[in-house]
């Protein structure tokens, strides 16, 4: 009897969530209280980037944005369904990353390169240096040699033992 009148009214408060369906993401109680914090710690933290440059710009957008969202709504599925980003778990991991590369961009200050540097510029014909690996791609399979042959020149070939065929509408 206790636990219908108390549980009763926690129900109606909205809907708990089990599990995200998601392995190893657990599920946030607490998600838009999770979510509100990491997106003001995020637009505050941006301000240290120059105002000019675009990765601020869409951070800056998209964030509050999101926060705009979660603000405004009370319900979890609303959030979601608002943002189509994903679940708020997953949108707290999503937080939580940017949160790390802000710190990891601020660290290494990429727009802070001077105005007079040069960097090396290798034309295409010039020789690759020793210290950039080379990534060249296996060989195709044979039969997509073949295959391309008969395409380009019209001739399909139909035998039964081969693969299979492609026919061409003339």
């Amino acid at each position: 009897m206790f636990l219908m009148r108390v549980g009763r009214p926690l129900m109606m408060m909205g809907r708990v969530k089990e599990t995200t369906g998601i392995v190893g993401l657990e599920v946030v109680p607490n998600a838009r209280d999770v979510l509100i914090d990491l997106y003001s710690k995020t637009l505050k933290e941006i301000k240290a980037v120059p105002s000019d440059e675009g990765y601020r710009k869409a951070v800056e957008k998209f964030t509050s944005h999101r926060l705009q969202v979660c603000k405004e709504e009370s319900d979890l599925d609303l959030i979601e369904k608002r943002l189509g980003c994903g679940q708020v778990e997953e949108l707290i991991e999503e937080a939580q990353d940017e949160l790390k590369l802000l710190s990891h961009m601020i660290e290494w200050d990429p727009w802070g390169v001077p105005d007079d540097y040069e960097c090396e510029v290798i034309e295409n014909d010039a020789p690759v240096p020793k210290h950039v690996p080379l990534h060249r791609p296996g060989p195709l399979p044979e039969e997509f040699y073949k295959t391309l042959e008969a395409v380009s020149t019209g001739t399909i070939a139909s035998s039964k033992d081969e693969a299979p065929a492609i026919e061409s509408k003339q």
